[in-house]
């Protein structure tokens, strides 16, 4: 018994002297942002990214052979092209002219590349006063651009892959110079979506990007608070992708946009002014429970514009243009998957536009087709 009682103290006079390590505590697990993701899978419509740029290829025939042949040669899929109603059914109701979007749907199949058509711009007959032509306003009667949706999407069905129901309709200046109206603009996108579903079931429907801006009076809505309010009007049943639009202003693609929002003279001084403000809307997407659904961005870009005085102030030059413009496809390939969707850059350059018109100066390329160092970046990076 003595024998035993010296084996076992001996045994816990070990233990002491040599004790088992504690146990480490576990990581903690990599949470996703709640602000981005929810638990919800994504519907996955577009690749993640999907690589698109924006053309126009409406008036001349060479001319646009020519651009959707440097769409293929830089490797993007998507051209997003803008199909004017007032150019199809201008003269009165039901009378349309489908000369120039067989042309160029013919074309696009033809290279192989998906189409994103931007519905909006009304003939003057629909207006409520004819009188008084309006570049973009919605329509007196809004069944007239439900018909005429239901017309495009029958005509080209299969063939037209998405939909953008209008443009911008948180600016004034889109909506017929009256105060924008989150309310009606989801009247029109329903009867919009709903003629394009009942003729084409599998085509998507993006809503109208829209403008980032902290504006908000009768002029313009903050495209945070526009999106809240077609929300809270019943929004989320009439668009598969949400649209937004993402200008860089001055702020390289990575910049957080709290920083572009604490540094005015740097960056403009609000969330907007980043290009990173998509997350803002992907926020909100996520809030109203509708973080299954894409986001397209259907405007991105820098500008090099040394002319007008609302866009000088964010110009960058040629080498920062290219070098932004792929960073911004990295930036959302390693960090928005797998809720982002097509990613449209600005633009291949219109055959007509010069210095004068502020768009020459976002463009990728010239209006003779000659491209600028964005558009070599982006034809060579890898995707």
């Amino acid at each position: 018994m003595r024998r035993f009682l010296l084996l076992l103290w001996g045994i816990l006079l070990a233990a002491c002297q040599n004790p088992e390590p504690p146990t480490p505590p576990p990581m903690p697990t990599p949470t996703r942002p709640t602000a981005l993701m929810d638990d919800a899978p994504v519907d996955q419509l577009f690749k993640s990214p999907d690589y698109g740029v924006h053309a126009s290829l409406w008036w001349k025939p060479d001319i646009a052979q020519r651009d959707v042949g440097l769409v293929r040669e830089m490797g993007f899929n998507w051209i997003k092209q803008e199909f004017s109603w007032r150019e199809i059914e201008g003269i009165q109701k039901d009378r349309r002219d489908w000369y120039r979007p067989d042309l160029i749907v013919d074309l696009a199949e033809d290279a192989g590349l998906n189409l994103i058509i931007r519905l909006d711009r009304q003939p003057f007959w629909s207006q409520v006063d004819p009188s008084v032509p309006k570049d973009n306003e919605p329509p007196a009667n809004l069944q007239d651009f439900g018909d005429f949706c239901g017309a495009m999407a029958g005509r080209f069905q299969g063939r037209i892959a998405a939909y953008q129901v209008w443009n911008e309709p948180n600016l004034s200046r889109e909506w017929g110079g009256r105060p924008p109206d989150p309310a009606e603009y989801t009247e029109l996108l329903k009867v919009c979506y709903e003629a394009i579903k009942a003729a084409d079931p599998q085509a998507i429907v993006v809503s109208a990007g829209l403008a980032p801006t902290g504006t908000n009076d009768a002029t313009a809505v903050p495209d945070t608070d526009f999106l809240q309010g077609m929300y809270e009007a019943g929004a989320a049943a009439y668009f598969d992708v949400l649209g937004v639009h993402a200008p860089g202003y001055k702020a390289p693609p990575e910049l957080d946009p709290a920083e572009a929002e604490a540094n005015a003279e740097a960056y403009g001084g609000g969330r907007w002014f980043a290009f990173r403000h998509v997350e803002d809307m992907r926020a909100i997407m996520v809030a109203n429970g509708d973080g299954h659904k894409q986001v397209a961005v259907l405007e991105m870009g820098w500008t090099l514009d040394e002319v007008h005085s609302d866009y000088a102030w964010f110009a960058v030059d040629e080498e920062t243009q290219a070098d932004y413009l792929v960073r911004a496809y990295q930036y959302a390939a390693e960090n928005w998957r797998p809720w982002i969707g097509l990613m449209t850059t600005i633009y291949l350059a219109d055959y007509y536009w010069t210095p004068e018109n502020e768009q020459w100066w976002w463009s990728i390329t010239l209006p003779d087709g000659s491209p600028r160092p964005a558009y070599e970046a982006l034809r060579d990076m890898e995707k």
